[in-house]
């Protein structure tokens, strides 16, 4: 499986991120964006495993690898979409607040 597609599949189980994304032309490239940092993750995750136990099968290291930086994917989407939507709720307060009638006297 592509790393595009990966991130993608990410991106979709985080509905609203997704759906923001998609509303503002910016899904593509955060998916490309998000994409290369999933390779580079898959890369260095081998690497540290490699280091780590020499010896062991490769398709096994490359598999461990690829699991531990999908899951950091995964916990940073979720990271993003959670600030996202502390965002949108700060965003509410704040038009809410604007919208008080203060008393003034």
């Amino acid at each position: 499986m592509q790393y595009k597609t990966m991130v993608h599949e990410l991106l979709q189980q985080q509905t609203e991120l997704h759906e923001k994304l998609r509303l503002t032309r910016r899904l593509l490239p955060t998916i490309e964006a998000y994409a290369r940092e999933l390779k580079a993750s898959h890369e260095e995750w081998k690497e540290t495993l490699s280091e780590a136990r020499p010896g062991s099968d490769p398709l096994q290291i490359e598999s461990e690898a690829l699991e531990i930086a999908v899951k950091e994917m995964e916990d940073r989407l979720q990271n993003e979409s959670q600030v996202s939507d502390q965002e949108a709720l700060s965003l509410d307060a704040a038009m809410a607040f604007l919208k008080t009638p203060t008393s003034r006297g």
